[in-house]
């Protein structure tokens, strides 16, 4: 399968998360955050490694979840990526934002996307 050709390239750190979850690398995946990152799935905060890995576990990387970027935007340290979303809990269209800092992201918010 090609990854669809993106106007605007995912930038690092968020790259090389995306590809830690489509490989289901729960160790890359959770090391991508700071140590207090938090997700924020539809509104359902999950902060710190234990709490992202017990969500995770179920509905992200648990769910053998893959994410195909379609579309990407920068705005100062928050990057969004909107892609097609697929795994064993959840499908569709999903907007994904990342407050990034410096190496690290803080958090992730997940909407429709």
């Amino acid at each position: 399968m090609t990854e669809p050709h993106l106007e605007t390239p995912v930038p690092e750190p968020v790259a090389s998360f995306v590809a830690a979850v489509n490989r289901h690398d729960e160790d890359a995946f959770l090391d991508a955050f700071t140590p207090d990152g938090v997700v924020d799935d539809w509104g359902r905060e999950f902060t710190g490694r234990e709490r992202i890995k017990a969500w995770s576990d179920k509905e992200f990387i648990g769910a053998r979840g893959v994410l195909t970027p379609q579309e990407c935007r920068t705005d100062g340290s928050e990057v969004t990526v909107v892609g097609d979303w697929r795994s064993n809990h959840a499908n569709g269209l999903s907007s994904f934002t990342f407050a990034v800092e410096g190496d690290a992201i803080s958090r992730m918010t997940i909407r429709e996307g």
